[in-house]
């Protein structure tokens, strides 16, 4: 394996907290290469100190500071700086996204990109004026007066919101939601993944440089016990969090007492419905894209892939070799499309995935295996499966591994009620020549963001992404996922 770039900074000792870098109450902890097993850093490990200490910083800088109420256009300019600084240092940052995640050069320099995207949005409507002008009210009384009232409608920041990330976009994420947070006026408290706390630290590093009010800004690491403090302490207005439906519904259940705003954008078992007219060369590369990306580590990912019956079995072999052709293995090998999973947890499971297809009848075209000749590192290969029932258990659970699964149907109405018998909506595609038929099935299918031959080109920056049902509450990126982060206020006044 090729070792990262010594240059990197692979080594904390302190936690950011009320604009001070300090040691922890506890001790520091390993950083693990998904590639290679090593020790690749050192992290602070926080405890229920450290996050009291972080909470009490940003529920004080909130009520008794001065970034609540500072001008849109001055917190705006901080956030540009932050960007200016995120772009002048991409290489460390995505040196350490490798690092941490075990992704490959492309794939991280598209989260890069997305982050970019978005943060400049994000800064676009830091700087305008939330507040709207109502209709005046006439009003007529008995006695022969009239009245004109007036109203306005703006937006006032949370409070103190708490982000919490996984480990799959611990800079992307920790990013989009700290950006939005502090340009609305609230402020911040980011918990990173305790696999992927370098990411986070950086972060820290690049927004300790700008110098905000102490308190705005603090990151706090450690496990269960750090992240149930954070989601029931009163002091917290706001959790921000994404990671799997499961946890998501600890996270709400523990701020149900407090009644915390809570944002959630959880996990996914997204469709990709092929018709019976799609290009197969674009379906295939859609299908590639919908689960070995990553290693399959990713929320929206379509890995549950719906085919018309007539072109199943050539989709199915297009695909199987084009996935088999691929070379999995070194991220840092510029050949290489996918790396490892994160842990040896993430790989058992996908192994037990691939038990349970096998056991309810799934066909295995591909993969189901650890890789020969990777010894170390937690690889396992791109698989596929056809013949999986919708209602199987790799039909309707998220893997979070490189499993896709090939369902078939006859008819597009078909099509439709297998995608939305499902207990998530996050993602979905659709891959047909025929765009207006494509277009009316997207808009029935129950899912917060779907894609028709590829999407929009690019990182759309006003397409809002989140989820139905198991999927999660609220939207992150555009307009709608920046006013997530404040509250609308209503004022009447008399006009005349």
């Amino acid at each position: 394996m090729t070792a990262s770039s010594s240059t990197l900074k692979t080594h904390y000792e302190e936690l950011f907290i009320d604009g001070n870098w300090i040691k922890p109450t506890s001790a520091l902890d390993d950083v693990i290469s998904p590639v290679t097993e090593a020790v690749v850093g050192k992290a602070p490990v926080g405890d229920l100190n450290d996050a009291d200490r972080a909470i009490a910083a940003a529920r004080r800088a909130f009520d008794r500071g001065s970034w609540p109420n500072e001008k849109r256009a001055v917190r705006a300019d901080h956030m540009q700086r932050l960007l200016d600084s995120v772009i002048a240092r991409k290489e460390e940052a995505i040196g350490l996204m490798q690092l941490e995640m075990g992704f490959t050069r492309m794939q991280c320099e598209m989260q890069f990109e997305l982050g970019f995207t978005q943060i400049t949005k994000f800064i676009e409507l830091a700087r305008k004026d939330p507040m709207k002008s109502l209709p005046l009210l006439q009003k007529n009384y008995p006695d022969g007066r009239r009245t004109l009232g007036g109203a306005v409608v703006t937006r006032d920041p949370i409070g103190l919101v708490v982000a919490i990330t996984p480990y799959n976009s611990g800079f992307l994420l920790g990013l989009m939601k700290s950006v939005p947070a502090m340009a609305a006026g609230n402020t911040v408290v980011l918990k990173p993944s305790p696999f992927t706390p370098l990411q986070t630290m950086f972060i820290a590093e690049l927004v300790a440089a700008l110098e905000l009010p102490p308190g705005v800004f603090n990151v706090v690491t450690g496990g269960l016990e750090v992240g149930q403090k954070l989601t029931t302490d009163p002091r917290v207005d706001m959790i921000s969090f994404t990671g799997s439906d499961t946890v998501g519904a600890m996270v709400m259940a523990q701020a149900a007492p407090t009644l915390k705003k809570v944002h959630l954008e959880l996990g996914g078992k997204s469709p990709l419905i092929i018709r019976h007219d799609a290009d197969i060369e674009l379906a295939v590369m859609a299908g590639l894209y919908g689960f070995v990306f990553q290693a399959g580590q990713g929320c929206s990912m379509t890995t549950r892939m719906l085919v018309d019956n007539r072109i199943r079995p050539t989709y199915a072999a297009a695909l199987t070799e084009a996935v088999a052709a691929l070379q999995v293995g070194d991220p840092y090998d510029s050949k290489t499309f996918m790396g490892p999973l994160i842990r040896e947890v993430a790989r058992a499971r996908t192994e037990d995935f691939c038990r349970r297809a096998l056991d309810e009848g799934a066909k295995l075209l591909l993969g189901g295996k650890r890789p020969v000749g990777l010894d170390k590192g937690f690889f396992f290969e791109p698989t596929i499966f056809d013949d999986v029932r919708n209602d199987s258990h790799l039909g309707q659970r998220e893997v979070f591994g490189p499993i896709a699964a090939i369902i078939g149907f006859d008819r597009d109405e078909e099509a439709i009620q297998l995608a939305n018998e499902s207990d998530y909506g996050l993602g979905g595609a659709i891959i047909s020549r025929d765009k207006a038929t494509a277009f009316d099935m997207a808009l029935r299918v129950r899912t917060g963001q779907i894609h028709i031959n590829g999407g929009s080109g690019g990182f759309h920056p006003d397409m809002p992404f989140g989820g139905y049902k198991r999927s999660g509450l609220g939207r992150e990126w555009g307009e709608e996922g920046f006013n997530e982060y404040s509250e609308i206020k209503a004022i009447g006044f008399p006009a005349g």
